[in-house]
């Protein structure tokens, strides 16, 4: 069962934030991430996360705290879940006269966005749109990692057995996602890992395709080699059993 505040933080460090990436993976996004004038929206969930969105010469960035012009308010976890499913539009509540920004430049962002995590299976057959969107589905499953570790009462407990230190998260000549845990608390960063206690790379975007996306058995991948594992083996294996959680609140 999905707890809704544990889906908002998914939502919010996961879902959203790959709008960074999707900015500069997507030409269309870089457009539409393109304002005259810079344009912020921050993200007020009560009893939940909040976050602001930055847009800027093409880029998209995420801080926490709810510092933006156009301010929203989304009065729980469920309703802001509701919003990011598009079944529920927020309440702005400050920065009016930036709202065209939100109602189309936002909206398509998030609608290109969808696209790519879920694609349909034509899509997938040019291989450039199948490795933008393989990417941006891992920095997806990254985020997840360290929303679902530190929110749902199952990763808690996987996470506190995880060893301080850094574990590298890699496609193979590709994304690279640094993955930190400090006293149970995981941190995800957007970058290849500084001085990694451990490591777990696919060895191609297929490979890693097929494990997101549930056609690629994780014992078997290993086997083949699609999957390397190595360093301190102990992190990586408490990291899976937060990784198993994840698609609970992914598909």
């Amino acid at each position: 069962m999905k707890d809704p505040l544990v889906m908002a933080h998914v939502n919010m460090w996961a879902v959203l934030r790959t709008l960074e990436p999707l900015c500069e993976l997507d030409d269309s996004a870089r457009s539409l991430a393109s304002p005259r004038r810079p344009v912020s929206i921050g993200i007020n969930v009560r009893g939940g996360p909040q976050a602001t969105l930055s847009f800027q010469d093409g880029a998209c960035r995420m801080t926490r705290r709810n510092t933006g012009q156009i301010k929203l308010l989304l009065p729980s976890p469920e309703d802001f879940n509701r919003m990011v499913d598009g079944e529920k539009n927020p309440l702005p509540y400050a920065g009016f006269p930036r709202l065209g920004f939100l109602l189309k430049n936002f909206t398509a962002l998030t609608d290109l966005l969808s696209a790519y995590l879920r694609p349909q299976p034509s899509d997938l057959e040019d291989r450039g749109f199948f490795e933008r969107s393989t990417t941006l589905l891992f920095y997806l499953v990254a985020g997840a990692l360290a929303a679902v570790a530190n929110n749902d009462p199952l990763g808690r407990i996987s996470a506190a057995a995880i060893p301080d230190g850094t574990i590298a998260l890699e496609i193979q000549d590709g994304p690279c996602a640094e993955i930190t845990a400090r006293g149970g608390h995981l941190i995800t960063r957007r970058r290849k890992a500084v001085s990694p206690r451990a490591y777990m790379i696919f060895s191609d975007f297929d490979a890693a395709r097929g494990l997101f996306d549930g056609t690629l058995e994780a014992m078997s991948a290993l086997a083949a080699g699609k999957i390397i594992m190595k360093g301190y083996i102990p992190m990586i294996d408490n990291l899976n059993r937060v990784l198993n959680r994840v698609p609970v609140y992914l598909q």
